[in-house]
Parts: structure tokens; C-alpha cells; sequence
């Protein structure tokens, strides 16, 4: 079985990122090891840079070895006490580490901190206690200790992974050829909020595809959106110079009540007849009389997927208003048995998620709450909520970045492929390319 820690999630994420954007390893763990330093140290010497954690009743008490831990050689400490989601830090004097964890053989009344493994006792000093906003802990018992191992969230191995799995996205979305080749290009409907990050991932996609961060649709902050404009975006293949197998579509925001698109010209939309530049009247639906309305539209020029696409940090506030409209859409995309997703953004402004965290986001605990407040809130699948971070202030393109921005698309590519492959099975009449 494996041996797991006594961090909470919070607690672990709080002090990897106080001391520098850290990954732990856990090396050391009394209640199974033994409470010896003798197996701490055989377990834990040359091992790096190692936090030792000690808990207590109602907080958590530690040591920072930022050198490699050696038996007999002096290294800097730092000490730090967790209570809740606060940390306080302490600096003390170089020691060897054996002074500091003994079995009792080498305490000394002197230090400013040291741990008696065997009896299970921990002792500060008064001065220490206090920079570390503790009561005083003379001869203090403890209940546990674990010692982690800290690396850099993001090593070599870890980014040569990275580079693999973003090389064989591209190379999959490069060579993707829709079902039975109905049509040249998947059209993939982008919906929601103004603010939320349609623009911007379309920016962020062809900015993959491109080789550098780019720019072409219009983004904004105002609280009314940017553009009443319907656009689709094709992107051409820098190597062939050919377009690649899909269009992004982007519309105008939704908006709670008044302005914003109407929920009436979604039909419209998905069924092919509205052109690329159309504007959006939320005043006025669109109708047949419409002089770009397309009377006659072919199975390319319809939606095949659907992407709801939301603030990760909104998602909590969310209004009444808001999700009443988005369910009537979806109960549109339902009828017209539309695949539909949600691509949750700007995920990398959330609290304490860090650049390491994204190369396995659905994991994080923060970012499974929000999956959650959706599947909730919406009724989407949990599979079908996905999750990126855009490019919107960067200057430079990052491929773990990337990796999450191709893995989205490819998951609504095999969604449209899914609803291609419906209509071949029905037999439908709309089969026309």
C-alpha cells in the first residue's frame, strides 16, 4: 500500500509554494518507518533539498533544508509553522542535522529547536515560539513526521514528456481528416459570456498552430463584449500552406437580459444559414428576409460541435439569468443532436495553481471543485468539461500551454466526428457537402 501524507491538499499546495514552486516526494514517514532518526536519516540523507514536517494538534511545525541533508555536515535551516493556510517563518543557525533529530543520545538544552524521535517530543525555545507566533513548546509532544524530498515542479524528464505528447497532438491535428470526409472542415460553434475567452482561444489555437503567439481576433475588456460580429476562423498550415481541418466560429456574448445574443438565432447558426461578418442585432432576430441570410445551406456549412466557453473564476458567480439561458440553448443543441462541451478558462489565474500544476490540471482540487460547481449548475458531463489557459498577456508560447489548448480541440474533433458519423447512420437528408 502506498504511504500517503497527513497534508491536506491546501496545506501541501500552501508550502510548495512558499518556498519557491516545489514539488514534494515523500521520503520519510515515522508512523511507518519508525520514529528513529537513525531510519530518518538512512532514508533521507543526500537526497536534496527536504522539509521536515511535524504535526502537532492543531497546526504543523517544520524545518527547510534548502542543501543536501548530511549527518555530520553544518547546513542553513529554516523553520516555519502552518496553522490553517498561514505560514510563519523562522531563520535559525546553521546546525548539523543530527543535533537537531536524535533519539535522544544528543540533545541539547541550548538549541533553538530539536525533535527527540524516540520519545516523541519536540522542543523550541522561547524566542523561536515566538517569531514563529507559537505557544512556548518545552518538551512538547508530537504525533507524526514526514520527511519530503523538494524538486522543481518542472524537471527534465518531466519536460521532455511535455514535448513528446505536444509533438503528437500537432501531428494529429495536422493529419485529421473528418468522418468519411463529409466535409473539409469541422465547424465548432464558440457560446458564451462576453469577457470569457472565445476571442482568446481562437487566438490561442492559431497562435499553437503558428509557432508564435498571435493576435487576429479582436479581444477585449469592456463589460458589452467587442464585436456583434459572427466570425469563423480558418487556420492555414505553416508547412503546406493548406487549411487545416477546422473553423472556429465565434459570436456574439450572451448576456443575462437586454442586449447580447438572442437565444431565437442559435437555429440559425447551427443549421448553416448565417455567413461569415453577419452582424448581430439582439434586438432583432435574424430571419429569412435577411440580405446574407443563406436559404439553401450545405452540410459544410453547418455546426458540428459546440463549445460553451466560461471563466474558471466565475463559474461561482454565475447568475440565474445566465444559466437559464445557456440550458435553453442547450436544450437547441439537444434537439438538433449537437455535441456540446465546456471549455473552462483562464484557469492558470486561479489561487495557488501553478505552471507545474497544469501538466495534470484535472487533477488539482481546486480545478475539481469547479468541474463540479458545472456538472452542478449545468448538467454537463464531467468528461465533456475541459479545462485550458489561453494565451491573453504572453509573448512567448509554452508548450504545457499548448498541450492543453490541442488537447481540448482534439477531444471537440472526436465529438464532430461522433456527429458526422450520426447523420451517416440516420441516413439524414441534410448530407449534402
Amino acid at each position: 500500500m502506498a504511504v500517503r501524507t497527513r497534508l491536506t491538499w491546501m496545506q501541501e499546495k500552501n508550502l510548495q509554494t512558499y518556498f519557491g514552486g516545489k514539488q514534494f516526494t515523500l521520503l520519510y514517514k515515522a508512523s511507518v518507518h519508525e520514529f528513529s532518526a537513525y531510519y530518518l536519516f538512512k532514508r533521507c540523507c543526500d537526497q536534496g533539498p527536504i522539509v521536515v514536517v511535524i504535526y502537532k494538534e492543531h497546526y504543523v511545525v517544520g524545518a527547510y533544508m534548502k542543501t543536501s541533508c548530511k549527518k555530520e555536515e553544518k547546513i542553513p535551516i529554516v523553520l516555519f509553522a502552518l496553522e490553517e493556510n498561514t505560514i510563519s517563518e523562522c531563520k535559525i543557525s546553521s546546525y548539523v542535522p543530527t543535533e537537531l533529530f536524535h533519539d535522544g543520545s544528543r540533545g541539547r538544552n541550548d538549541l533553538e529547536f530539536h525533535i527527540n524521535m524516540r520519545k516523541q517530543v519536540m522542543t523550541l525555545n522561547l524566542d523561536t515560539s515566538e517569531k514563529l507566533r507559537l505557544p512556548h513548546m518545552q518538551a512538547s509532544p508530537f504525533q507524526e513526521c514526514e520527511v519530503f524530498r523538494c524538486e522543481d515542479l518542472l524537471d527534465r524528464r518531466t519536460l521532455e514528456g511535455i514535448n513528446e505528447l505536444h509533438e503528437s497532438l500537432l501531428s494529429a491535428m495536422n493529419t485529421y481528416k473528418p468522418h468519411k470526409n463529409l466535409v473539409p472542415q469541422v465547424r465548432i460553434l464558440l457560446l458564451g459570456p462576453t469577457r470569457a475567452g472565445k476571442s482568446s482561444f481562437f487566438n490561442s489555437v492559431k497562435s499553437v498552430f503558428r509557432g508564435h503567439v498571435t493576435h487576429q481576433a479582436l479581444v477585449g475588456s469592456e463589460a458589452t463584449g467587442v464585436s456583434d460580429t459572427y466570425r469563423t476562423y480558418s487556420i492555414k498550415d505553416t508547412v503546406d500552406g493548406n487549411f487545416l481541418p477546422f473553423v472556429l466560429c465565434d459570436t456574439m456574448g450572451l448576456h443575462e437580459r437586454g442586449k447580447g445574443l438572442c437565444v431565437d438565432d442559435i437555429a440559425y447558426i447551427l443549421k448553416g444559414h448565417i455567413s461569415d461578418r453577419y452582424q448581430f442585432n439582439s434586438m432583432k432576430p435574424i430571419t429569412p428576409s435577411h440580405c446574407n441570410y443563406i436559404h439553401y445551406p450545405l452540410l459544410k456549412d453547418r455546426i458540428h460541435c459546440a463549445a460553451f466557453v466560461l471563466d474558471v473564476n466565475s463559474v461561482k458567480y454565475i447568475s440565474h439569468e445566465m444559466i437559464a439561458k445557456i440550458k435553453a440553448i442547450r436544450r437547441q443543441l439537444i434537439k438538433c443532436g449537437m455535441p456540446h462541451v465546456v471549455l473552462l478558462t483562464h484557469v492558470d489565474s486561479m489561487q495557488l495553481i501553478t505552471k507545474g500544476d497544469l501538466t495534470d490540471i484535472y487533477s488539482c482540487i481546486p480545478v475539481k471543485h469547479k468541474l463540479e460547481a458545472v456538472h452542478k449548475k449545468l448538467g454537463f458531463a464531467l468528461s465533456d468539461i475541459l479545462v485550458v489557459s489561453n494565451y491573453t498577456s504572453e509573448w512567448e508560447l509554452d508548450p504545457i500551454k499548448d498541450v492543453l489548448i490541442l488537447s481540448a480541440l482534439r477531444h471537440m474533433l472526436w465529438i464532430s466526428d461522433d456527429f458526422l458519423e450520426d447523420l451517416t447512420a440516420r441516413g439524414n437528408k441534410d448530407l449534402v457537402v
